[in-house]
């Protein structure tokens, strides 16, 4: 009895042992990187922002464009991100701790709610990001970066159908009067 108690002891401290091992030192640095890079694009400051990713880095954007390299991002921010990103209502924010591999590659994922100003309109983009990190001499970059809207329901979408809504309204609308005025002309 005794032999079995021991048993159920040592397979439930290691089973313990394995919930609560200590978490790699990685991911506070990669926390670190997170919160430095979402605080320089709150700020707009895109020099700080560059500082943390790969001179390789590939971005693709919810409009399905891909900047490639430092300069191509710096470009991007330049061109879209200036006049369009109004802020995060929700920061990126990860689901899960990093997958670590090798101790120099990550990939993180999680989901991020932004606020933009497209076509005249302040807009909400709920979306899904993928994340590559890297670490070389010391400090981890962003390798690539993936951000995506669901296709089937976003503000963009919802714009048009409210549009078309709009427009079938007003259509049936003119052709109401219209055929009441030439109702009226048959009839004089």
């Amino acid at each position: 009895m005794n032999r079995l108690a021991s048993l159920l002891l040592l397979t439930a401290s290691l089973a313990l042992g394995t919930l609560h091992a200590a978490e790699d030192p990685a991911h506070n640095e990669l926390r670190a990187l997170r919160t430095q890079v979402i605080e320089a694009i709150t700020k707009g400051d895109n020099d700080s922002v560059m500082k943390h990713v790969h001179p390789n880095v590939v971005v693709t954007w919810q409009n399905a464009e891909v900047c490639r390299g430092v300069q191509g991002l710096r470009d991007f921010f330049n061109k879209m991100a200036k006049d369009t990103f109004r802020g995060y209502k929700v920061p990126p924010t990860p689901d899960d701790l990093t997958i670590l591999y090798g101790g120099d590659t990550g990939v993180s994922y999680g989901h991020v709610v932004a606020e933009y100003n497209l076509f005249g309109k302040k807009l909400e983009f709920k979306s899904r990001w993928t994340a590559t990190l890297v670490k070389e001499n010391g400090r981890w970059l962003l390798a690539s970066y993936h951000i995506s809207l669901n296709a089937l329901d976003n503000p963009i979408l919802g714009a048009a159908k409210q549009s078309l809504l709009w427009a079938g309204i007003g259509a049936g609308v003119l052709g109401l009067v219209i055929g009441v005025l030439v109702g009226r002309r048959k009839k004089a």
